[in-house]
Formats: structure tokens, sequence, C-alpha cells
């Protein structure tokens, strides 16, 4: 059976099935997604990359006993590099977590995360071919709000007159100018939607781009751009390399370029793929790369 170009072995063996995970733990659970898949379609060398970046991953429900069956709940916070030769598909991972839910590691609660962490770094950087980290934020962890300087792309149109048609991915709506003088923008989308291509599942989140360019990507082209993906099927990660990578061949090489998409969490488990040129000397996402805070952007986070 295929998924969208995604065969049983390469998407979760688990979808369209009753899947009860496991009572007790089990990295077997785990799939890994090769990101060739989605990058040869859109000219992105893996092997020389545009951008550098990560994706982080919060999962909201983590939860495992002690030896003594005291729960311990804590959010977990997992970091790559975009580097990685796989991501790991979603549903795999949240069955995979679940399965620490009802098994025991340790005598005290801080034992007992501290075996996790170790267990889930092991087993995500076997499966994924790359070295994962993850850390449990504090209770007490306040939210750090990140993108303070960013402009809702919304004001730069009259909402009223604007008409969107196209709902498949479409660069050709993209237009771009060129000023005289490099320029700095800082802008946001918070509507951006598109679909699981393995489970056909929406996916909603806030889209981030910070650019420093001479030429001028008029906000109105980037709006029609970006809502054309509210009828793509493609993972969180994939979406902010096209959209990155399509950016990125409007600029001029030496420019600088970030683009950062915070998804909002569904099943427990929210993705935050970040890419950036390489000599990008914008650091306002520094916060989201920081694995011991909690640090999102927008209400629906």
């Amino acid at each position: 059976m295929k998924y969208n170009n995604l065969t049983d072995s390469t998407a979760s063996k688990f979808l369209g099935k009753k899947a009860a995970g496991s009572v007790f733990y089990n990295p077997e659970l785990l799939v890994a997604v090769p990101r060739f898949e989605n990058r040869n379609r859109y000219s992105i060398d893996s092997e020389n990359l545009p951008f550098e970046g990560k994706d982080i991953w919060h999962s909201y429900e983590f939860s495992a006993l002690t030896n003594n069956g005291i729960p311990v709940t804590k959010v977990l916070k997992i970091s790559y590099d975009c580097t990685s030769k796989y991501i790991v598909e979603s549903k795999s991972l949240k069955l995979y977590l679940n399965s620490f839910n009802m098994d025991r590691f340790g005598e005290t609660p801080d034992d007992c995360l501290n075996i996790c962490k170790k267990y889930i770094m092991k087993d995500l950087s076997l499966k994924l071919e790359t070295d994962v980290k993850a850390e449990f934020l504090n209770n007490d962890s306040a939210k750090i709000a990140l993108f303070p300087e960013f402009v809702d792309l919304m004001s730069f149109v009259d909402v009223n007159s604007l008409k969107l048609e196209e709902f498949k991915e479409a660069p050709h709506l993209l237009k771009v100018s060129n000023n005289n003088s490099k320029s700095v923008y800082y802008l946001k989308f918070d509507s951006l939607r598109s679909n699981c291509r393995v489970t056909h599942q929406p996916d909603f989140g806030d889209l981030f781009v910070y650019y420093k360019s001479s030429n001028h990507i008029d906000e109105t082209s980037l709006i029609k751009y970006l809502v054309s993906f509210r009828a793509e099927y493609h993972f969180h990660e994939e979406c902010c390399e096209m959209i990155y990578k399509r950016l990125f061949d409007l600029l001029n090489e030496e420019d600088e370029l970030f683009v950062g998409a915070l998804y909002t969490r569904r099943g427990g488990i929210d993705i935050s793929p970040v890419r950036w040129s390489k000599n990008c000397t914008y650091n306002g996402f520094e916060k989201l790369l920081d694995l011991n805070t909690f640090a999102r952007a927008g209400i629906k986070q």
C-alpha cells in the first residue's frame, strides 16, 4: 500500500490500523522517513544544503512510573539537525513515547526522568542515524515569547478585496522587485495550513520569515503563495524547507534568510522546524533551540 509515494516500509506501519502501542517501553515502534524523498522534488541537495537548521519537537504528554509506581509527568523537548538523513514519523514517535507510560524506571522521579531521557536519545539517534538531544522542561518554566518584532503579513493587504484561488503549492504566485539598497523584513503568517502526506490530517501553524536583501518579495504575492499550501500533503519539515527554497531562489546568493514554521500540537506533540542561511545574522530563534527553555510564539502554541 502507498500513501502519497510513501510505502509501508518508510511510512508508519501503524497507519490505518488500530494501534494500541505497547504497555512496556518499546523502541521498535519508531519509524524513520528519509528526507531525500521530498528534497529531490525541489532541487534541494542534501550534500550541499542551502540552509542550516533544526527540527524541534515538544511532547506535552510524556509520562512514566518510578519503580514504586509513582507517576512522573513532564514536557519533553527534542532536537536534531536538518542534516540528518531521516525524520521520525510523528505517530510512531507518539506510540513510542506512550510506551513509557506504564513502565517503571528508577527509584526517584529524577532517576526515572534521567533513565528515560537516555533511552529516548539513544533510540532516536540510532533510528535517525544522527545525534538527537532531549530534555525535560521544568514544570514551572515560563513561556518565552518568540519573534515579537515580526509584522503580520495580512496587515499589508485589504482583506476585503484580496482574492485567493490557488490551494496547491504555486511558486509562480511569488513576485519580486529590486530595490537600490538592502532592507530588512520581519514577516509572520498565522494561517499556515498543510496536510500530513501520510494520514491526510490537517496541520496548522505560524510561519515566520526574516530576510535581508535588495530584492523585495511582494507581501500580497507571499500571502497567496503561503495560502496555496492549504491542499498540499507534506510533513512539517518538508513545508518549511519548500518555503525556504522558493524564497531563497528569489534572493541573491549573499542575502540573509530565515524561515520558521511553528506548528500547533496534534496528538500531544508539536513540531517546529527552523531553517536559516549560513550567513544569517538574525538570532531571535535561539531560545527555541535551547532545550531547557519553553519558547513558543502565538496563542495557538
